[in-house]
Protein backbone atom coordinates (compact mmCIF):
# COMPACT_ATOMS: atom_id res chain seq x y z
CA UNK A 1 0.00 0.00 0.00
CA UNK A 2 1.25 3.48 -0.80
CA UNK A 3 1.82 6.42 1.83
CA UNK A 4 1.91 10.16 1.17
CA UNK A 5 2.20 12.67 3.75
CA UNK A 6 2.31 15.94 2.42
CA UNK A 7 0.94 19.59 3.08
CA UNK A 8 0.86 22.40 1.12
CA UNK A 9 -0.21 25.70 2.74
CA UNK A 10 -0.39 29.58 1.88
CA UNK A 11 -0.85 31.80 5.01
CA UNK A 12 0.04 34.73 7.38
CA UNK A 13 2.17 34.83 10.36
CA UNK A 14 -0.33 34.93 13.27
CA UNK A 15 2.60 36.22 15.22
CA UNK A 16 6.10 36.80 14.94
CA UNK A 17 8.39 33.10 14.61
CA UNK A 18 9.57 31.82 18.13
CA UNK A 19 13.51 31.08 17.81
CA UNK A 20 14.75 28.11 20.10
CA UNK A 21 17.58 25.92 20.56
CA UNK A 22 17.74 22.27 21.89
CA UNK A 23 20.20 21.29 23.99
CA UNK A 24 22.33 20.27 21.01
CA UNK A 25 22.29 23.59 19.40
CA UNK A 26 19.88 22.77 16.46
CA UNK A 27 17.58 25.59 15.97
CA UNK A 28 13.91 25.19 15.95
CA UNK A 29 11.17 27.79 15.02
CA UNK A 30 7.55 27.61 15.68
CA UNK A 31 4.70 29.65 14.13
CA UNK A 32 0.92 29.80 13.61
CA UNK A 33 0.17 30.07 9.65
CA UNK A 34 -3.02 31.61 9.02
CA UNK A 35 -4.82 30.11 5.81
CA UNK A 36 -8.67 31.81 4.53
CA UNK A 37 -10.87 29.79 2.59
CA UNK A 38 -13.67 31.78 1.04
CA UNK A 39 -16.67 30.00 -0.62
CA UNK A 40 -20.72 30.22 -0.83
CA UNK A 41 -22.74 28.87 1.30
CA UNK A 42 -26.17 26.74 0.19
CA UNK A 43 -27.84 29.85 0.10
CA UNK A 44 -25.47 31.57 -1.90
CA UNK A 45 -23.91 33.73 0.29
CA UNK A 46 -20.57 34.16 0.58
CA UNK A 47 -18.46 33.31 3.52
CA UNK A 48 -15.19 33.23 4.84
CA UNK A 49 -13.29 30.94 7.23
CA UNK A 50 -10.06 30.88 8.62
CA UNK A 51 -7.84 27.67 9.04
CA UNK A 52 -4.86 28.22 12.11
CA UNK A 53 -2.08 25.57 11.53
CA UNK A 54 1.41 25.19 14.05
CA UNK A 55 4.49 25.07 11.62
CA UNK A 56 7.66 23.77 12.83
CA UNK A 57 11.07 24.53 10.99
CA UNK A 58 14.54 22.97 11.71
CA UNK A 59 18.06 24.42 11.69
CA UNK A 60 18.95 27.08 9.28
CA UNK A 61 15.60 27.16 8.06
CA UNK A 62 14.03 28.07 11.11
CA UNK A 63 17.24 30.58 11.50
CA UNK A 64 15.89 32.62 8.62
CA UNK A 65 12.95 32.36 9.39
CA UNK A 66 13.55 34.12 12.81
CA UNK A 67 15.35 36.89 11.12
CA UNK A 68 13.11 37.77 8.39
CA UNK A 69 9.34 36.42 9.01
CA UNK A 70 7.20 38.95 10.84
CA UNK A 71 3.63 38.80 12.02
CA UNK A 72 1.55 39.20 9.06
CA UNK A 73 3.97 38.10 6.51
CA UNK A 74 2.59 35.68 3.86
CA UNK A 75 4.44 32.47 3.23
CA UNK A 76 4.20 29.00 0.94
CA UNK A 77 5.11 26.19 2.91
CA UNK A 78 5.52 22.64 2.08
CA UNK A 79 5.98 19.87 4.57
CA UNK A 80 4.70 16.97 6.32
CA UNK A 81 1.85 16.33 8.80
CA UNK A 82 3.15 15.18 12.30
CA UNK A 83 1.29 14.69 15.70
CA UNK A 84 2.53 14.78 19.11
CA UNK A 85 1.54 13.61 22.36
CA UNK A 86 2.60 14.73 26.22
CA UNK A 87 1.31 14.92 29.70
CA UNK A 88 1.46 18.61 30.61
CA UNK A 89 3.60 18.88 34.76
CA UNK A 90 0.07 18.69 36.15
CA UNK A 91 -0.91 15.28 34.48
CA UNK A 92 -3.36 16.31 31.63
CA UNK A 93 -2.47 14.73 28.35
CA UNK A 94 -2.38 16.82 25.43
CA UNK A 95 -1.72 16.29 21.60
CA UNK A 96 -1.39 18.36 18.53
CA UNK A 97 -0.77 18.19 14.91
CA UNK A 98 1.32 19.92 13.23
CA UNK A 99 3.22 20.91 10.03
CA UNK A 100 6.94 19.76 10.08
CA UNK A 101 8.30 22.48 7.17
CA UNK A 102 10.30 20.88 4.55
CA UNK A 103 10.21 24.03 2.15
CA UNK A 104 9.27 27.56 3.34
CA UNK A 105 9.31 30.18 0.52
CA UNK A 106 9.12 33.77 1.70
CA UNK A 107 6.26 35.61 -0.36
CA UNK A 108 6.39 39.45 1.08
CA UNK A 109 6.35 41.59 3.13
CA UNK A 110 3.29 42.07 5.71
CA UNK A 111 1.35 45.32 4.62
CA UNK A 112 2.24 48.08 6.86
CA UNK A 113 5.34 46.50 7.96
CA UNK A 114 7.66 49.29 8.71
CA UNK A 115 10.66 47.14 9.84
CA UNK A 116 12.80 46.61 6.57
CA UNK A 117 15.48 45.28 8.80
CA UNK A 118 13.55 42.13 8.89
CA UNK A 119 11.74 41.48 5.88
CA UNK A 120 12.76 39.27 3.49
CA UNK A 121 15.56 39.86 0.78
CA UNK A 122 14.94 39.14 -2.60
CA UNK A 123 18.20 36.84 -1.95
CA UNK A 124 16.52 35.35 1.03
CA UNK A 125 13.10 34.84 -0.70
CA UNK A 126 13.34 31.29 -2.65
CA UNK A 127 12.54 28.31 -1.26
CA UNK A 128 14.10 27.06 1.95
CA UNK A 129 14.97 23.00 1.83
CA UNK A 130 15.59 21.77 5.72
CA UNK A 131 14.78 18.34 7.42
CA UNK A 132 14.55 17.99 11.20
CA UNK A 133 17.96 16.48 12.88
CA UNK A 134 17.60 12.56 12.84
CA UNK A 135 16.23 11.75 16.37
CA UNK A 136 15.30 14.84 17.20
CA UNK A 137 12.85 15.23 20.53
CA UNK A 138 9.76 17.63 19.32
CA UNK A 139 7.68 16.89 22.79
CA UNK A 140 9.92 19.76 24.37
CA UNK A 141 8.27 22.20 21.58
CA UNK A 142 5.18 22.52 23.68
CA UNK A 143 2.22 24.30 20.94
CA UNK A 144 1.11 27.47 22.07
CA UNK A 145 -2.52 28.65 23.53
CA UNK A 146 -4.53 31.34 21.98
CA UNK A 147 -5.42 32.94 18.94
CA UNK A 148 -5.23 29.48 17.04
CA UNK A 149 -8.13 28.33 18.37
CA UNK A 150 -10.00 31.82 18.27
CA UNK A 151 -12.19 32.35 15.04
CA UNK A 152 -10.72 35.83 14.32
CA UNK A 153 -7.63 36.55 12.39
CA UNK A 154 -4.83 38.58 14.93
CA UNK A 155 -3.16 40.48 12.12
Amino acid sequence: MANLNKVFMIGNLTRDPELRYIPSGTAVASFTLASNRVYNSAAGEKKEETCFVRIVAWARQAELCGEYLTKGTPVFVEGRLQSRSWETPDGQKRSTLEVVAQNIQFLGRAKGAGDSSRAAKPSDSGILPDEPPAGSDTAADLPPEGEETSGEVPF
